[in-house]
């Protein structure tokens, strides 16, 4: 075998996923990705109420918290033909914009930035001169010297005490850090308040579905009845309480994280040549303007674009069994009619093979990449591997002539002194998401208004029950239900018999991106963006590879599966 780096956890990511890259050189010539645990909601869902199914499926993860609910009562909707009323899509779009809003400002600066930010040269920023850098970026009000000062005072007690804490672990004073100490200083700082600030996002889900994470949702709608006049309901206080945090999210948003991310980008301009890949970028679209899941009436579009052909979108059917495909010829699994075949989500498979499919005993030291190497399935449209996510989302958007995309994308690029081709990269990616990001507090404001509108003109509906009972259902129906989640393309399919669930398949983001290699040896996104203009400074502390890793903000637990290897059981839960 090769000799080859492995990252094994890749930390700041949910879940666990391992990475070994072949170098030839200080290059890397071939990467891997592995996810190396297992998950199996599929499985536990099969024989139930479809009703249900949402509360189940949200539980695929944590940290994506409502994502899967709606994915799954999206699904049984449209098995069922079942429409929302317009007030119960205008709380749902609220409560996934609040998801996105959250989730790209933590990703940033708790999980990404510090790939970027040597936090132990913090301690050497002269705290007047790091006043001054913020307000040359930002009018944020807290960027005083004294302020800057408490927080450098901060840090030193963390590194004199030996512990770093929430910063340990960290390649600090990596040749591949380039910020001067006063960036490094602001960005620390920002990213000790974007701690206490991502209370807001939980406690909007809060107010519209009880609690955070894993907030309660309701196929045919949502469970927050509107009452105006009732303490027991969504009334005028709560209502207002909504309006306050989007105006704080979009504080934060437009004076900390789209300023903080293109300054630091500044820095980083030759990471606008790497970490691009595939070329090759999918969306289902989503956060739909009326009460119909209509394409037509989505802020993010749908659609596909190949080769960076941003003259040509290509039209997504996920009910065509000849478009999304999962493959598993590199996967721990066996498909009934071999490993070389595709199946369509509806046809679905999940056949844990890891002792038949090339799983190599633990501890181990490298994969056996000839044949199984990942518990992640190979995700293909029309047989293109494709990569999802906030890059593919703001490409299909300014692909389709949205005005207010081109002019951020404009405006980001202009200041960068960068062209439109950087977008096609790890900095692209993660410019992306800031940029997505300003969109989204944007229309959070519209969501809202529209929201008032729809109630001052008297209509406070929440929840379509007219076919809530099983006894109207047809005998066999089938749905899918989609969304674009913070990142990507999620979609979960399902097919109802007799009233019970017969088969669920979820195709998630970080299986189309963080998949390995199909049948005929493309690679997932992950791995043909390590092969893209990758070299190391140092193949001990490779923070390049993590660098265009975390671009993707990877969430392995929803990508795998899982299953009791002794009894086959996956989980029982009796209810007394």
């Amino acid at each position: 075998m090769s000799q080859r780096v492995v990252v094994d956890p890749i930390t700041r990511i949910e879940g666990h996923l391992r990475i070994e890259a072949e170098l030839s050189g200080d290059r890397i010539a071939r990467a891997y990705s592995s996810g190396t645990s297992v998950r199996g909601i599929e499985t536990i869902l099969r024989g139930r109420d479809p009703r249900e199914a949402w509360a189940f499926a949200q539980r695929i993860c944590g940290v994506c918290t409502l994502v899967h609910g709606i994915a799954s009562v999206r699904a049984v909707e449209d098995a069922l033909g079942i429409t929302p009323p317009l007030n119960a899509q205008r709380i749902r779009n609220l409560m996934i914009g609040a998801q996105y809003i959250h989730d790209h400002v933590m990703h940033f600066y708790h999980l990404h930035a510090l790939d970027w930010v040597d936090v132990v040269s913090a301690l050497e920023a002269d705290p007047a001169a790091t006043s001054t850098l913020a307000q040359t970026i930002s009018p944020w009000p807290k960027s005083s010297p004294g302020y800057f000062s408490e927080v450098r005072k901060r840090l030193r007690g963390f590194v004199e005490s030996g512990q770093l804490g929430i910063f340990a672990n960290g390649y600090w004073g990596h040749p591949a850090y380039r910020l001067p100490p006063e960036a490094n200083l602001m960005a620390v700082a920002h990213y000790l308040e974007a701690l206490a600030w991502q209370r807001d996002a939980s406690r909007l889900h809060a107010i519209f579905g009880g609690k955070n994470p894993h907030p309660n949702f309701v196929v045919g709608g949502v469970p927050c009845p509107i009452d105006l006049d009732s303490d027991s309901a969504l009334d005028a206080s709560r209502l207002a309480e909504v309006a306050a945090i989007i105006a704080r999210m979009r504080s934060f948003v437009e004076q900390v994280y789209l300023p903080d991310t293109l300054a630091i980008a500044g820095f980083y301009k030759d990471w606008a040549e790497r970490g691009e890949g595939l070329g090759n970028f999918l969306c289902y679209g989503d956060l739909p303007s009326g009460e119909t899941l209509s394409p037509e009436g989505f802020l993010f579009p749908r659609g596909v674009i190949l080769g960076r052909d941003l003259d040509t979108v290509h039209e997504i059917d996920l009910d065509d069994p000849g478009q999304i495909q999962e493959f598993i010829a590199h996967s721990w699994y066996d498909y009934p009619e071999g490993k070389e075949r595709g199946l369509h989500p509806y046809a679905g498979e999940t056949r844990l093979d890891y002792d038949g499919r090339g799983g190599v005993r633990p501890p181990y030291t490298q994969l056996d990449v000839a044949d199984g190497y990942s518990w992640i399935k190979s995700p293909r449209w029309k047989g293109h591997a494709v990569e999802v996510g906030p890059l593919a989302r703001v490409l299909l958007l300014y692909a389709r002539g949205h005005e207010q995309t081109r002019e951020l994308v404009g405006q980001a690029l202009r200041q960068l002194e960068l062209p439109i081709t950087a977008l096609y990269s790890t900095l692209g990616r993660t410019a992306a998401r800031a940029l997505e990001t300003r969109l989204l507090v944007d229309a959070m404001d519209d969501w809202y208004r529209g929201l008032i509108d729809n109630i001052r003109a008297g209509d406070t509906r929440t929840f379509d029950a007219r076919t809530w009972d099983p006894e109207t259902w047809p005998r066999e129906a089938r749905g899918a239900g989609y969304m674009e989640a913070p990142r990507g393309a999620l979609g979960h399919w399902i097919v109802i018999r007799d009233g019970r669930i017969e088969n669920y398949q979820a195709v998630v983001p970080s299986t189309w991106n963080a998949g390995p290699r199909d049948a005929e040896e493309q690679p997932g996104a992950y791995e043909a963006a390590l092969e893209h203009n990758h070299q190391l400074a140092d193949p001990r502390q490779p923070v390049e590879i993590l660098r265009t890793i975390h671009s993707f903000d990877p969430c392995i637990a929803c990508a795998v599966h899982l299953a009791d290897p002794d009894s086959g059981e996956q989980l029982e839960i009796k209810v007394c």
